[in-house]
């Protein structure tokens, strides 16, 4: 089975017992949520059941649907709800998404995609025949099984400030720091993986490792370029370089690199929980100036999404799509996280949708 830097708790539909789950939900966002060890052979249970892409569907609906509620069982079977789900009239698809842990309690997140919605649309896999080196691709596993050990021991920091990942784990970024040189002499080949080799896996390492190229400029077109990726490890990893090239721009203005929203907006529409949790600490950066393009795209596109993120149950989840929520008002980054800490997110809700309307 390949290991996913990315994976969330869906071996929990599989078996009884806890299968590799993603670190931390309370981790910082920027890092890889890499599985962990297999827990105790207990059936977990849904702590917390929530839901995204509800527009003209009642949640009551698609609760009958799943068939469970809170604190039963989580079911052996994804595949099958997620049937169920999409024969829900005006469904067009479900995505279920596992999510550990907050304050230790399973969090289990139901995406519908409604008919007549915006769509995030990845493109088709490829289907060429090609590899990476090997001495990439088992350096991208062994940096795998690294991140794994750091985050058992809840040792996840990293540098961004270069453009790339630099752990504090020493394993890890023993590791990681192999890859500038592989960077530097393969980037026509991890360029050529990623956009036509047919193995996820080939391209989610070649996204990695392209991201410890010496010119941050030159990549990133493919890294916007692996936000629609078919796999969903390859787009994580893109938005994952995304925002360490974004924190290097910021601190270097001269170097002109600029990032264009526009994937990452789209991705706020997105079926996948993953998607829409990556790309929410991307656009925290791209959006703390303000800038008025982008603001304007994510009120025509993405205001609905942000405000059924921001009424999220689990609060690490919730707050950073309140605070671009926040954003799209005349409210100070102070007035909004002050709202947070009063538990007063319907105020800042109704400026923002007012906000649209206005305009």
């Amino acid at each position: 089975m390949r290991i996913s830097p990315y994976m969330v708790l869906a071996g929990l539909f599989l078996s009884a017992a806890l299968l590799p789950t993603q670190a931390s939900a309370q981790a910082p966002t920027q890092t890889p949520a890499q599985t962990s060890a297999a827990g105790p052979s207990l059936t977990p249970t849904v702590d917390v059941l929530d839901f995204f892409g509800l527009g003209k569907i009642p949640e009551a609906r698609i609760r009958k649907a799943l068939g469970f509620k809170e604190g039963d069982p989580f079911p052996h079977s994804k595949g099958d709800i997620e049937e169920r789900l999409d024969a829900q009239p005006d469904v067009v698809e479900s995505h279920l998404e596992a999510v550990c842990c907050d304050e230790g309690k399973a969090v289990l997140y139901v995406g519908i995609e409604e008919k007549g919605s915006i769509h995030f649309d990845p493109r088709e896999p490829p289907e060429g025949d090609v590899d990476l080196p090997k001495e990439i691709l088992s350096g991208y596993r062994d940096f795998l099984e690294a991140y794994a050990l750091a985050a058992r021991r809840n040792d996840l920091a990293e540098d961004l400030t270069h453009g790339h990942s630099l752990m504090a784990d020493p394993l890890a970024r023993e590791i990681q720091l192999k890859f500038f040189d592989l960077a530097k002499e393969n980037q026509g080949i991890l360029r050529n993986v990623l956009r036509n080799s047919s193995d996820d896996e080939q391209r989610a390492a070649a996204v990695y490792v392209m991201t410890y190229a010496p010119d941050k400029r030159v990549i990133v077109d493919d890294l916007q370029f692996a936000l629609r990726d078919a796999d969903p490890d390859v787009r994580a990893n893109g938005v994952r370089g995304l925002i360490a090239i974004a924190v290097y721009a910021r601190l270097n203005p001269d170097f002109g690199i600029h990032i264009e929203p526009t994937w990452f907006v789209e991705m706020l529409n997105s079926v996948s929980w993953s998607d829409r949790h990556h790309v929410l600490d991307a656009l925290q950066i791209l959006t703390d100036t303000r800038d008025p393009a982008t603001m304007t795209l994510l009120r025509e596109r993405a205001l609905p999404a942000l405000v059924e993120m921001s009424r999220w149950k689990t609060l690490a989840h919730a707050l950073p799509a309140f605070m671009l929520t926040g954003r799209l008002t005349d409210l100070t980054d102070a007035q909004i996280q002050d709202a947070w800490s009063r538990g007063d997110r319907e105020s800042v809700i109704a400026a923002a949708m007012g906000s649209k309307r206005k305009r």
